[in-house]
């Protein structure tokens, strides 16, 4: 049996948080609010993405105005720098082991298919990735179905087992996810959210890097000899 590695995208695999700290800087700027360091967006970083506004005191007058258009706000200003994002420490590392050991990589994301998809080409690791799931467009981001649901039924479609399946996302909706369905959960910091926040719920295994999931997919009796 071969393990399953679901990986969350954007601060996960994708190196990219910093990249939505400024994007959301420049959103606080627009609406007369003070910006925000690495360490209070880690703080407050929570999806949808209006409940990290609402948190820093932006009105629901404001957030809707950001919302608006497909949230166009956030995406004209985010996708550009995302852009120039590399992948986290590692991941490449586990990605190239984990397509040559035949086993599967599949993002299960809350960002939108298409530009996913660009940058993953981009970054060159297409062929690494066996799917993407993801939401379809801006205007379905956050309202239609759940990443949990999506993951959820495409492990029923394609007979995953989820003792072999192993998520590894930067927030605790990962970890819930991973309960809910019976994987096996691993928390990366350095992403959205703080350590703190991230032991809070309670993952199987936290790493700091991308290079220290390897000994615990060994563990668990996979890529041995890798």
């Amino acid at each position: 049996m071969r393990p399953v590695l679901v990986f969350d995208w954007n601060g996960t695999l994708l190196d990219d948080a910093y990249a939505v700290l400024q994007t959301t800087n420049v959103i606080l700027n627009r609406f007369g609010h003070a910006t925000i360091d690495i360490k209070t967006f880690r703080e407050h970083c929570d999806v949808p993405l209006s409940l990290l506004y609402r948190s820093l005191g932006m009105s629901e007058d404001d957030v809707a105005t950001v919302d608006r258009d497909g949230s166009a706000i956030f995406h004209d200003t985010y996708e550009q720098l995302a852009g120039k994002a590399d992948l986290r420490e590692g991941a490449r590392r586990v990605l190239e082991l984990a397509h040559r050991e035949a086993a599967s990589s599949i993002i299960v994301s809350n960002h939108i298919v298409a530009p996913l998809r660009s940058q993953l080409g981009r970054l060159g690791i297409n062929d690494y990735i066996s799917g993407v799931l993801a939401f379809e467009n801006r205007t379905t981001q956050y309202k239609s179905m759940s990443k949990g649901e999506r993951l959820r039924l495409y492990m029923q479609d394609n007979g995953m087992k989820p003792a072999s399946t192993f998520i590894i996302g930067d927030m605790p909706v990962e970890t819930e996810i991973a309960r809910n369905l019976g994987l096996i959960s691993v928390s990366i910091t350095g992403g959205f959210v703080s350590e703190t926040r991230l032991r809070a719920a309670h993952p199987d295994y936290t790493i700091n890097n991308h290079h220290e999931l390897l000994p615990i997919l060994q563990g668990h009796g996979f890529f041995r000899n890798a």
